[in-house]
């Protein structure tokens, strides 16, 4: 489904269902170097139930136009001004990694329009190492393998997603360096927004809807311990799940059954 927000093009994928406003909206916000195919089965999932599903590419990110947005707070004043282009009134949101500042910066923001606030392998302060944060810059693509081999808890996960015999670590790899193929700053543009984000606590004291953390257990990327206060600042519900950082991969099915208490 493609949008006109901000004057540019966005792409949202509906979930295989043809997008209802009038419906339980759901938006899902993939973190940095990824797109809307990381959210397939839970937007799928979602589509099939009841629910809106707009499962979105941020600007400069695929399908969407870019240019990619600089930090966190631009990126959720887009994520509303999407909802405005979709004739959505209230919505839930839920972000993966940098897709989870997100999230709850625009759930600070308009705290009327959020319903529903789900995090997933999120931290804050979302802090990149500076070595991260230069390699990206210098040499994106051996970034990308470093970041895979943390986001991941075993060197051979079980292939469910998006299908029995997908190789994980492989087929993370290879979408972030598509997504890279617009922009070859855009890794660290991503990461320099995450390092950046200072208004987490601040923004979670104005959030009024139910909460929850999907953290993974093996999480080297955001590990668990960096969303303490984050947690207890949202009153959040948390959930624990056997995984590293790309959890929705990793555990589709811990997940979805984490999202479902999450989302109804």
């Amino acid at each position: 489904m493609m949008l006109t927000v901000q004057g540019t093009e966005a792409y949202a994928y509906t979930g295989g269902k043809a997008f209802d406003p009038a419906l339980p909206c759901i938006v899902f916000i993939h973190g940095a170097l990824n797109d809307h195919s990381v959210w397939t089965l839970l937007a799928r999932w979602f589509a099939h139930h009841g629910f809106g599903v707009l499962a979105v590419d941020l600007p400069g990110h695929r399908r969407s136009a870019g240019p990619a947005l600089q930090d966190i707070e631009a990126m959720a004043g887009w994520t509303l001004a999407l909802l405005d282009a979709a004739g959505v009134e209230q919505a839930a949101l839920a972000g993966h990694s940098m897709g989870s500042l997100v999230a709850l910066e625009a759930a600070a923001r308009a705290p009327e329009r959020v319903t529903r606030l789900a995090m997933l392998a999120t931290a804050y302060p979302m802090a990149v190492p500076k070595a991260l944060l230069e390699l990206s810059l210098e040499a994106p693509l051996k970034a990308i393998d470093r970041v895979v081999v943390n986001s991941f808890s075993t060197l051979a996960a079980k292939p469910s997603y998006p299908g029995p015999g997908v190789w994980l670590r492989g087929a993370g790899r290879q979408l972030m360096r598509l997504v890279l193929r617009r922009d070859a700053t855009l890794f660290h543009t991503d990461f320099a927004a995450c390092d950046r984000y200072a208004n987490g606590l601040q923004a979670a004291a104005s959030v009024r809807c139910p909460a929850h953390l999907l953290l993974a257990r093996d999480d080297r990327m955001t590990p668990t311990r960096a969303t303490k206060e984050l947690a207890v600042a949202l009153k959040a519900e948390v959930h624990m799940l056997p995984a590293g950082h790309f959890l929705m991969q990793e555990c589709p099915d811990g997940v979805l059954n984490a999202m479902r208490i999450a989302m109804t």
